[in-house]
């Protein structure tokens, strides 16, 4: 396990497709962190935003070059973590199964269901690791949330409180079947990057909190006949202008 450094940082954000810098970080500087699990998805930009130490991450790289299940999840995670973050951000664009999570729409999720298969999912998975069984019954942090969801308040921003985040394999997107089965499971929103994830920060005792952002209607959930890739885009742009406005009112509160 990491040895973090004595100062914390006061808030992590990794973010998902559409969020590959964090505008308005100032005094930034870049850091690499070697891992025990091989290189993370880049360097960790460092910076104060809004008063306070602030950690951004792009999952899938700063050119979108990694897919949902080649991200090393465990490597991000443990680079964060080993900075001296105690509080992460997942900011993750989804597309949106119940009818009041259309296009734009911003969710913070309390519940998920993992559909992932293949992918390091535990720290436990290294030789010679503790098996560690944790509690992960509720696998965001309910105080994380309940701050987000403030802040949003706060700044104006209408942010939906709760929701079923099912992490599914990727790249591509699901079928109507499989939308159709997610729904009867359970799920409000469908991403790829929810899991692992969640798990690895709660392995690290991090408080760890997903920032959704509704890029479109899941399959056969919407009126479209087809997905638009272009819709999704502008969409999910929409949404992403709003997150560092909610991220500096949850550092100023």
């Amino acid at each position: 396990m990491p040895h973090p450094d004595p100062a914390p940082l006061d808030l992590a954000v990794i973010g998902g497709s559409g969020l590959y810098n964090f505008p308005g970080l100032e005094n930034a500087t870049r850091q690499m962190v070697d891992t025990p699990y091989g290189p993370a998805s880049g360097d960790v930009v460092l910076g104060d935003f809004a008063g306070k130490r602030l950690a951004f991450l792009a999952r899938h790289g700063e050119s979108h070059t990694l897919p949902p299940h080649r991200v090393n999840y465990r490597a991000n995670l443990w680079a964060l973590h080993r900075l001296g973050a105690r509080r992460v951000v997942g900011v993750n664009a989804v597309g949106g199964i119940r009818a009041d999570m259309g296009p734009r729409a911003i969710v913070v999720p309390d519940q998920l269901i993992d559909y992932t298969h293949g992918r390091y999912t535990s720290y436990c998975d290294v030789e010679g690791a503790e098996v560690r069984h944790i509690d992960f019954s509720e696998p965001y942090t309910e105080s994380l949330r309940r701050e987000l969801l403030a802040a949003a308040r706060t700044t104006g921003v209408e942010a939906i409180d709760g929701g079923c985040y099912g992490a599914t394999q990727g790249p591509r997107l699901e079928t109507r079947a499989e939308i159709a089965r997610m729904r009867r499971d359970g799920c409000d929103l469908v991403g790829m990057t929810g899991m692992p994830e969640a798990v690895l920060a709660r392995e690290l005792g991090l408080e760890y909190a997903c920032l959704a952002l509704v890029a479109n209607f899941a399959a056969g959930c919407g009126d479209e006949a087809e997905i638009s890739i272009e819709e999704i885009f502008a969409h999910l742009a929409a949404a992403t202008a709003e997150v560092p406005r909610i991220l500096a009112a949850l550092l100023k509160n």
